[in-house]
């Protein structure tokens, strides 16, 4: 009988790959869909009144709002085992990145500073959301003309911009991005970054025009 291979040590890594991929994956459609929902307010506010209605009716903020925070965490802690937090570990990356001049290391340093921003950012958004109920474009609109509008201009381009180098990377990761079609899949990444950084800033400039009164 042959005896079984042993392959231990490799489970907990390829496990937590795995978390990594899927939380992050889960992260993305709710930023897109998130996007989606609050830009309902450039058709018409009282359409992202009704859905933010709809998601307080449902409990779906109430209680989503905690669960999208908790699986942004263990994204991160998943994923920070990876990145260069002390001056020494920095030091020798920022060296090999110089040397190597490899663009895909450098969006892989990009994501990392992007994603401290955007757990920082996010983390606050979310508990200025759930603690101001109910979900209206009046709210929102005060919110972004009481002060807030220089918080969304960084949270959104920087939200952004570490989905799309994220969703790259898994592609390649996972073998869907290759040699062959790296450029068109940049492409329609650079495309998509851009339709939701513009459809971002257009639903800013409405709920900046739209009047309201205090939450």
């Amino acid at each position: 009988m042959t005896k079984p291979q042993y392959n231990g040590p490799q489970t907990v890594p390829t496990r937590l790959d795995f978390f990594q991929a899927s939380t992050g994956v889960l992260l993305i459609l709710f930023l897109w869909a998130h996007l989606i929902m609050v830009g309902s307010v450039v058709i018409s506010p009282k359409l992202m009144n009704i859905l933010g209605w709809f998601f307080e009716a449902t409990y779906m903020a109430q209680v989503g709002g905690p669960i999208v925070f908790l699986i942004m965490l263990a994204h991160f802690v998943i994923a920070a085992r990876k990145m260069p937090f002390n001056a020494g570990e920095l030091s020798v990356f920022w060296k090999h990145s110089r040397e190597m001049n490899h663009k895909d290391t450098w969006l892989w340093l990009v994501q990392v500073l992007s994603a401290l921003v955007v757990l920082v950012l996010a983390s606050i958004h979310i508990y200025q959301i759930l603690t101001h109920l109910p979900i209206t474009a009046e709210n929102s609109a005060v919110r972004v003309q009481g002060g807030w509008l220089p918080f969304y201009l960084v949270l959104l381009p920087m939200a952004e911009l570490h989905v799309g180098i994220g969703l790259y990377r898994l592609g390649v990761k996972y073998g869907y991005i290759t040699r062959a079609n790296r450029k068109q899949w940049q492409f329609r990444e650079y495309m998509l970054m851009l339709f939701f950084v513009l459809f971002g800033l257009l639903t800013l400039w409405r709920l900046w025009m739209l009047g309201g009164q205090g939450v």
